[in-house]
């Protein structure tokens, strides 16, 4: 495969696709799964893509820093 080849990036964009419609239907397991399969892709393609999740992972750092989620 070459890098940025068509196939490889349907397939990363059908990957990020799959990881939203699974994070919105509280399928947490699939949304991992396909976040990790766009993430290989990515470092495969060369597209070197900005990560469609970050905005995400720093809700969640802001949550986890304002908030002892352990203590329950």
């Amino acid at each position: 495969m070459k890098r940025g080849s068509s196939a490889v990036v349907d397939a990363l964009v059908e990957a990020e696709t799959k990881a939203w419609e699974a994070l919105s239907r509280y399928k947490f397991l699939m949304f991992g799964y396909w976040v990790a399969v766009w993430v290989h892709l990515n470092r495969i393609s060369g597209e070197k893509r900005p990560n469609p999740w970050k905005n995400l992972v720093d809700i969640a750092k802001k949550i986890v820093k304002n908030r002892d989620l352990t203590s329950r």
